[in-house]
């Protein structure tokens, strides 16, 4: 199973140019999203595999961080190096970070 990150551990990491995969459906992505999230439904997330930055841990994220555990299993499943966040993208919300629409 994946390993679960914080809000303030994606805070740090998107300091340093992390890769974050939003893993939601393209209205809740346009809602609100961290900013530049990467968007690819978890529907698809196995056929579209390769558009998926290898090379750098991918931090994963939804609404509340359950859809962000199955997309971590998939990319893990496809030998890529990746965390979900826990809390998803209501915890980065509640936690005052930047939103983009």
């Amino acid at each position: 199973m994946a390993t679960e990150v914080t809000i303030a551990d994606l805070a740090e990491a998107r300091n340093h140019g992390a890769y974050v995969l939003d893993v939601r459906e393209p209205d809740e992505y346009a809602e609100g999203h961290v900013p530049g999230a990467v968007l690819i439904p978890l529907g698809s997330l196995q056929e579209r595999i390769d558009e998926v930055e290898d090379g750098s841990r991918v931090f994963v994220i939804c609404r509340s961080g359950a859809r962000s555990l199955k997309g971590a299993d998939i990319l893990e499943a496809n030998g890529i190096d990746c965390v979900s966040v826990a809390g998803g993208t209501l915890g980065w919300i509640d936690a005052g970070h930047d939103v983009e629409k």
